[in-house]
């Protein structure tokens, strides 16, 4: 069976919250891609920040922005003054109040994005491949995660013929398990000889309601 189902979008109302908090009947596609436009701008902004994730909450009058990432003190800048500039960049873009709010990520380890992000950017820095998974699963896994997994694909190593590695099996990972909290990210890594996907799946336990813990 293919596993093409988005691990996120798969549990989705189950145990997983939405990204994007808003309703809109007439507008909908100019706000959609407002969000998209909002999301790219910060995260070409804060390369350097570790920006993982960016969720996106609307009322009539303003639209509160709130970026989990890695490294807060390169976002919010000596004394705000890259916050305060972001906020007003973002003003112009949406024409109405934006509210900012900046969360550190404690752990960046247990982070998808993060360990995509970081693999990618070590494969275009022409770091052997195998060592950098592996230094990636047991980092991960040390920190407390239940599994790992992680494949590549592309021309690694700047080989002629591009072909897909995987991670070597390292705890659980069940993707069909709706109430297992899989953390699911891809990142590209542009090398010389093209471009390499990157692809990591993270488990971090299963989330059981209070209601069975009680039965159990």
């Amino acid at each position: 069976m293919g596993q093409k189902t988005h691990p996120y979008g798969f549990r989705l109302g189950v145990i997983k919250g939405w990204r994007s908090n808003w309703f809109a009947e007439k507008d909908y596609s100019e706000l959609l891609k407002e969000d998209l436009i909002l999301r790219g701008y910060i995260r070409q902004r804060l390369q350097r920040a570790g920006v993982s994730r960016i969720n996106i909450e609307r009322h009539p009058k303003r639209v509160t922005v709130e970026v989990f990432t890695a490294r807060p003190g390169i976002a919010i800048g000596r004394r705000g003054a890259e916050v305060d500039k972001l906020r007003d960049e973002l003003k112009q873009l949406t024409s109405k109040d934006v509210s900012l709010n900046i969360q550190e990520i404690k752990k960046p380890e247990l982070d998808a994005q993060l360990v995509a992000d970081n693999l990618a950017r070590q494969l275009q820095q022409r770091v052997a491949f195998r060592r950098v998974i592996k230094k990636a699963v047991a980092s991960t896994m040390r920190m407390g995660a239940e599994g790992i997994r992680i494949v590549c694909s592309g021309r690694i190593g700047g080989s002629e013929m591009s072909r897909r590695e995987r991670s070597e099996p390292a705890g659980r990972v069940p993707l069909h398990t709706l109430r297992a909290d899989i953390d699911y990210a891809t990142a590209t890594a542009f090398t010389v000889s093209g471009t390499v996907g990157v692809k990591v799946w993270i488990c971090h336990g299963e989330v059981v309601e209070e209601e069975e813990q009680v039965a159990g």
